[in-house]
């Protein structure tokens, strides 16, 4: 099947599937969607500074605009709420809270009041993620989160934005996919900061694992009540072929991918077969680092986009693996693999291999290339992947998985990282020009999904 084959049956979906109670709703991100980043005294960012960079940015773009929701939150969580969600998943922008002299900014923190706030007059759950992947870029200059003083400026950030908003918001996500801001950001430098180095990665992904640790019991002490968590981007593994090779070069993928960060959250600490295969690249570890690092949380989040197909490939370090596309299979726009039954396999592994408290399905969503025509959006290609995937988190919760949300990427279209705004991911299409925005078919299926439960 193709993006453009709608041939197949969809699956007949009603809300009532699910429980009573569960969580429905969409995330955004900070650097993706506010722009304004010179007002409200916010600091430049990591991001700004890559932005800045030839060629780090498909289009050449920045997030310096963005969906202008600086300005226009009121009217974006009018959407959020027209839809008919109940939570909304947004982050908070570390550059817009941190000063250099130490003092949280008051104008950053008074914006996310009255975000918060907005949230809650409409009826929406508020769910904030501390961080996700905006660094303060003088903080960059100190080594960022290469340097464990990182780990320290991140707790008393994360303190101060507790404490001013934590009798309002009730749920906390530390950290948005560590394995971007570790191995996008400073392995393959396809992201800020754009560093290029193994070693520096894997010692970024410890220290951002250790601040997630040291922010959990912060959390619960500033927000009374409070539930905490971690989102993690995990991706199904499948071998290239049923060779032993092929077999054995997937399992150690996984071992990086996704063992890497639930084998320590877990408290099994770091992979033992990964280590071997690292040497000198393996990240310092302090005493009682990987104890915090396992202190329980209340949930663990999950982004599921595609499953990746790996193949052995001799020379290429430290893992000799290589990821491969399949052929004929259905793709986004993106080029990512459409595969609803890889969100059922990954629940249930994190179900039954990691016994996680509750999850929920923190991102979920697909890049098409769509146009305006008459005035309307018809992504019926998104419409039908939003359809299969919420059928396969329904399938896992028919075997026992303890799934209380779904929160669909994205509201809006946005600054898509690297690759700029060439890429739409949103329910709502937003013309960066005009800022004005439109409301998709998948949007209006979500929409009518969620208030009519057909």
């Amino acid at each position: 099947m193709t993006a453009n084959d709608f041939s197949a049956a969809l699956p007949a979906l009603r809300r009532s599937d699910f429980p009573a109670a569960f969580r429905w709703g969409t995330s955004t991100s900070s650097y993706q969607i506010e722009g304004a980043t010179r007002e409200g005294g916010r600091v430049e960012s990591i991001w700004d500074r890559f932005c800045a960079t030839p060629g780090a940015i498909r289009d050449g773009s920045s997030g310096a605009d963005a969906c202008d929701h600086y300005r226009r939150w009121p009217q974006d969580l009018d959407l959020a709420r027209d839809l008919g969600t109940n939570a909304y998943r947004f982050s908070i922008a570390w550059p817009r809270i941190w000063t250099q002299d130490g003092a949280p900014n008051a104008q950053g923190l008074d914006f996310y009041e009255r975000l918060v706030d907005g949230m809650l007059a409409r009826g929406l759950e508020p769910w904030a993620t501390l961080y996700h992947w905006d660094l303060p870029q003088a903080l960059q200059e100190r080594g960022g989160w290469a340097a464990r003083d990182t780990v320290h400026a991140y707790t008393a950030y994360v303190d101060a934005v507790t404490r001013r908003l934590g009798d309002r918001v009730n749920h906390w996500i530390t950290h948005n996919e560590p394995w971007c801001t570790a191995m996008h950001g400073h392995w393959d430098g396809m992201h800020a900061p754009g560093i290029r180095d193994l070693g520096t990665a894997l010692q970024v992904c410890h220290h951002v694992l250790l601040s997630h640790g040291l922010a959990v019991p912060l959390v619960r002490a500033n927000a009374a009540g409070a539930q905490v968590g971690i989102a993690l981007s995990l991706h199904p593994v499948r071998a290239a072929s049923t060779s032993d090779d092929d077999m054995a070069a997937a399992r150690r993928h996984d071992g990086l991918r996704n063992r890497w960060f639930l084998d320590p959250l877990a408290g099994r600490g770091y992979p033992e077969d990964v280590l071997a295969l690292l040497g000198a690249a393996a990240p310092r570890i302090e005493a009682r680092d990987l104890e915090t690092i396992a202190l329980p949380t209340d949930f663990m989040g999950l982004n599921y986009y595609f499953p990746e197909t790996i193949a052995h490939a001799p020379g290429r370090a430290p893992l000799q693996t290589a990821v491969v596309t399949p052929p004929d299979v259905e793709r986004t726009a993106f080029g990512w693999e459409v595969e609803p039954a890889g969100l059922t396999e990954l629940l249930l592994r994190l179900h039954r291999e990691y016994t996680v408290p509750a999850l929920h399905v923190t991102e979920n969503g697909s890049c098409y290339d769509d146009e305006v025509i008459d005035g309307a959006v018809h992504d019926e290609a998104r419409r039908r992947y939003l359809v299969r995937h919420l059928a396969a988190l329904r399938d896992a919760l028919a075997q026992g998985v303890p799934v209380q949300g779904y929160f669909a990427w994205s509201l809006l279209d946005n600054f898509e990282w690297a690759e700029g705004y060439t890429r739409r991911f949103g329910l709502t299409h937003v013309d960066f020009a005009t800022q004005q925005r439109l409301l998709k078919r998948s949007g209006q299926w979500y929409r009518d999904f969620l208030r009519t439960g057909t």
